[in-house]
């Protein structure tokens, strides 16, 4: 029989949970087939099977483990003409794998007790107030799963019934008492790396308004000729990777005894999904037109609200855009996306009054805040590269050429 293992499906990827067994224990699987769907901390992935034979599922769903522990085993293939026995297809673990996936099981758990837990039970349990060692297990050699802990808290009048939010599940205690509501792992991974970011990168920001009339007229031109046509955020995201190119630091990262100055532009944009935040990368966006970056910007965008994004296309940014215009927020300063240098924030486009030849006309305003990291981008800097992107934007024919 055959290991499958927790698989690390991204850069940061310290745990997974088993959403969905895509084969029943026991069923015919082929290599290269899909197994499993895993959840990340970025998103849920279908994981191929490296082997072929018959499936013995050995974490159930909606367990949370490791990387590289032991979820499935996968058996030998089942011979022309004829059945394997129960041991030998792994539906029933022969002696030897027995005691191994006991094992297993019993190194699943976080900590000791008188009952074997997932993680995720434990949490569970610790935030509804439920005595784990009271709940029965319906897992793996009585594991206790989050689910047997829900319906624990259910029947003791702890809990009512949990509502689904599509990041998890949501228990409200008895009337009167607050909602409880775990994060999913791409939650934790947000709170951990905002967290962090915070702590550790001195970060200032700068402020300018840019005059968006000569990008309305050029976004109205494309939109006879593009399809689809670029929105203001697909112009705004070229002009920053052109600013990139000649600006190497903002491109950069700071790493303790250097400076790491990156050879590939790749803008990343923050897509709200799901009670989550993601930033979807487009690689080496310098070089692209803008029809180009509209198109890869929607397709990113759609495979992240409906959870198919890869891996690989949120990992290698270098510089990231927050565009919170669309909500009518006029300025707001993000936190960086570490390691990168600095984050641009992008408010909404509001006609204001301004000065021209001596009297007061009107214009399409928007205000762009950069917030840098003071160890690699100094004041100058950073003020040299903000006004570099306003300047594309007041006059984007030249980011064209």
């Amino acid at each position: 029989m055959s290991d499958v293992l927790m698989p690390r499906l991204s850069d940061s990827m310290e745990e997974g949970t088993v959403v969905r067994w895509l084969k029943a224990d026991g069923d015919e699987v082929k290599r290269g087939e899909e197994l499993v769907e895993i959840e990340t901390d970025k998103a849920i992935m279908a994981y191929e099977s490296d082997f072929s034979g018959r499936l013995s599922v050995v974490v159930p769903e909606g367990s949370t483990v490791p990387v590289g522990v032991l979820i499935g085993r996968v058996g030998a293939p089942v011979p022309a003409g004829g059945e394997l026995t129960a041991a030998a297809a792994g539906t029933v673990p022969a002696p030897a794998v027995r005691g191994e996936v006991a094992a297993v099981a019993r190194a699943n758990s976080d900590g000791p007790g008188p009952r074997k837990a997932s993680p995720l039970a434990r949490r569970t349990a610790a935030r509804l107030g439920v005595d784990i060692a009271a709940v029965p297990g319906s897992g793996p050699y009585g594991r206790v799963l989050k689910q047997d802990v829900i319906d624990a808290a259910r029947s003791t009048g702890v809990a009512r019934e949990p509502a689904a939010t599509g990041q998890g599940h949501s228990l409200v205690a008895a009337p009167g008492a607050a909602v409880l509501q775990g994060l999913s792992s791409t939650q934790k991974l947000i709170a951990r790396r905002m967290t962090e970011s915070r702590r550790t990168i001195p970060t200032f920001a700068l402020e300018v308004e840019v005059d968006m009339t000569a990008a309305i007229t050029l976004r109205e031109e494309l939109r006879r000729h593009v399809d689809p046509p670029p929105s203001f955020n697909d112009i705004i995201l070229k002009a920053c990777a052109v600013a990139l190119r000649r600006h190497p630091r903002a491109n950069g990262s700071f790493a303790e005894e250097h400076f790491v100055l990156h050879d590939e532009v790749n803008v990343a944009f923050a897509v709200a999904a799901d009670d989550a935040l993601v930033v979807p990368v487009i690689r080496q966006a310098d070089r692209k037109g803008l029809g180009d970056i509209a198109r890869e910007s929607r397709a990113l965008a759609e495979r992240v609200r409906s959870r198919t994004i890869a891996a690989t296309e949120l990992e290698g940014g270098t510089f990231t855009v927050s565009n919170l215009g669309m909500f009518g927020i006029d300025r707001f300063e993000g936190i960086i996306n570490a390691p990168q240098a600095c984050i641009l924030c992008v408010g909404a486009i509001r006609e204001k009054p301004v000065a021209r030849e001596g009297s007061v006309a009107t214009a399409p305003l928007v205000s762009l805040t950069l917030a840098s990291d003071h160890r690699i981008l100094y004041g100058a800097d950073a003020a040299a590269f903000l006004a570099d992107i306003r300047s594309l934007l007041e006059a984007p024919l030249r980011m064209l050429a």
